[in-house]
């Protein structure tokens, strides 16, 4: 079989086994956000907290639960690293210095899972289980959460989850309650799924304990050591949260994490699963399934388009070395081959993952561009789990908007009307990742010191910065490899980029979710756009590739096309 037949296949499979999750995951979803009752165990830890899961929270309300819940995760997670040394099950590993351990907790707290550090030689069972592997948990959850908050705007006075009753409440601009939604995504979704996950994964290869430090023999003069740990369990929530974080430096390219090609076609599973199912949750919960395919077609079409660029990319043949491996192998496992290698990073960088099975930095010139473009389109095709789906509907507010400028209508999307207040806040939103990437990147390349971290010069290590700061403001995560970030500048401000990245644009998306659940519904006519028809869809693909390549296409000329068209 050839190489690219392969490929097709794997995708095919892919596509079939999303297709048979998708309504079943997505109906669950949407019950689950929807229920009025809560199990026992989320009642014990309500109590433990100290919230009320029935009291509803306007706007404001439900952003402070979101900013305390990750203030508080950030500052424990941070401690907990500071305090390593002396804490059981450390494996002798030292306390992670101040400006590590703050990056790291800005990382995993705000679904990004940076990492300027070898796993592996750095962090403990406790740090690594009880810290990182939580987060990966808790802050998908909140990412989901958010995204309800917004469904729930736009649902609002028709679907309100999480109200002591199954009634339209008498006060409006109400969003649910952020305690009950956060406790529900963990306990009756990630949890459940993540453990199948693991155990799969286990039976893949993985491995699952608590074992320390061994010899595994000579090593080109010396002794090789590994180290045991939690791998399959941290694995499957990093995929399914759309966290990326590895437990060893290898990541996903690293046979204890990824054994085969069975567990590599797996993992982009778990990467894609929840976001494309969430397509339906919004359907369900607003009503309208159509409006939920519409959005599924849009992420569906830029999800295979940069599937196929990337596979295109990576098996074109410019020279011996190319013809003789079949395509562009540096970089890429043997075991996975240039196909799995291609559907992997798109998948990766298209959600908010950041996970790696292979090194970017070695990609073709084009093929390092489309990883880049892929997290620069706001990883909204299918994105982050929640992220992706409020990201999307950011954009159908501007195609919507934009359609309505063109015929000359005050614009409308599932019956709320798109004024002023809704519009600044969506521009507010599209603008504040691109700030934060752009400006970071010029400071690190003016400055006399950052450039110092890169390996390669001219175009390739400007795109090892401008990949960096991408990956940081945009939660994703992932490393175009070459650069040293375990600096004081780059662990700092790239801290600041993963911080700022998440947490700003969510409060954009609970204004905009608190301003739309303030409007009563405007009833459908003769002109209103139908934003369920495959037009739509068109529209909404051609406004993010246009609003996209306007902003970055400058950067990413000096970067990647640079590098691309010399080859």
């Amino acid at each position: 079989m050839s190489p690219v037949l392969a490929g097709v296949l794997q995708v095919l499979a892919l596509v079939v086994a999303l297709g048979l999750a998708y309504r079943p995951l997505g109906d669950y979803m949407a019950g689950v956000y929807s229920s009025t009752k809560h199990l026992r165990v989320e009642k014990w830890i309500y109590k433990a907290v100290g919230v009320d899961p029935n009291a509803q929270m306007r706007w404001p309300a439900y952003l402070r639960g979101v900013l305390a819940f990750s203030a508080v995760s950030v500052l424990f997670l941070y401690l907990l690293q500071r305090l390593q040394g002396p804490l059981p099950g450390s494996l002798g590993f030292a306390s992670i210095d101040p400006d590590q351990a703050f990056n790291t907790a800005a990382s995993f707290v705000a679904n990004t899972n940076w990492q300027s550090y070898y796993g592996e030689q750095a962090m403990g069972h406790v740090v690594q289980t009880g810290g990182l592997a939580v987060q990966n948990f808790v802050s998908a959850a909140v990412g989901m959460a958010v995204a309800m908050a917004l469904v729930r705007g736009f649902a609002h006075p028709r679907v309100l989850g999480s109200a002591r009753t199954g009634e339209t409440p008498s006060r409006t601009g109400e969003l649910g309650n952020f305690w009950s939604d956060l406790v529900r995504g963990t306990i009756r979704i990630l949890l459940p799924i993540a453990v199948a996950g693991a155990l799969l994964l286990v039976a893949c290869g993985a491995i699952q304990n608590f074992a320390g430090i061994h010899e595994v023999g000579q090593f080109m003069g010396g002794s090789q050591q590994w180290n045991g740990g939690a791998v399959a369990s941290q694995e499957a929530i990093k995929e399914l949260g759309t966290n990326g974080g590895g437990y060893f430096n290898a990541n996903s390219s690293h046979p204890f994490e990824n054994p085969n090609g069975l567990s590599n076609l797996l993992e982009i599973f778990l990467i894609l699963v929840i976001p494309f199912a969430l397509t339906r949750t919004f359907g369900r919960m607003v009503g309208s399934l159509k409006q939920g395919y519409a959005i599924l077609a849009t992420m569906g079409v830029i999800w295979l388009g940069f599937t196929t660029l990337m596979m295109w990319t990576e098996f074109s043949h410019h020279g011996p070395a190319f013809d003789i491996a079949g395509g562009a192998m540096e970089g890429k496992e043997t075991r996975f081959g240039i196909a799995g290698s291609s559907i992997f990073a798109v998948a990766t960088t298209l959600t908010s993952t950041g996970a790696v099975n292979s090194f970017h930095s070695s990609y073709t010139g084009f093929g390092g561009g489309i990883t880049m473009l892929g997290m620069q389109l706001g990883e909204i095709a299918p994105g982050g789990v929640g992220s992706g789906l409020y990201g999307m509907l950011v954009m159908a507010i501007i195609a919507v908007f934009i359609a309505g400028l063109m015929v000359g209508r005050t614009p409308e999307y599932l019956g709320k009307k798109i004024g002023t207040r809704e519009i600044k806040l969506a521009a507010c939103y599209i603008l504040i990742t691109p700030a934060l990437v752009l400006c970071f990147t010029a400071a690190a390349m003016a400055l006399p010191t950052p450039p110092h971290s890169m390996t390669n010069t001219g175009a390739h290590g400007f795109s090892e910065i401008l990949y960096a700061y991408t990956s940081g403001a945009n939660n994703n995560g992932s490393a175009f490899a070459g650069l040293n970030a375990d600096t004081q500048w780059f662990n700092t401000t790239i801290g600041l980029a993963m911080l700022l990245g998440r947490f700003l644009p969510m409060v954009f998306i609970l204004a905009l979710a608190g301003s739309l659940a303030e409007q009563k519904p405007v009833p459908a006519t003769v002109g209103t756009l139908g934003t369920h028809k495959p037009l739509f869809s068109g529209l909404l693909v051609g406004t993010i590739l246009i609003i996209t390549g306007l902003t970055y296409f400058p950067a990413l000329a000096l970067g990647p096309l640079a590098e691309g068209l010399a080859s």
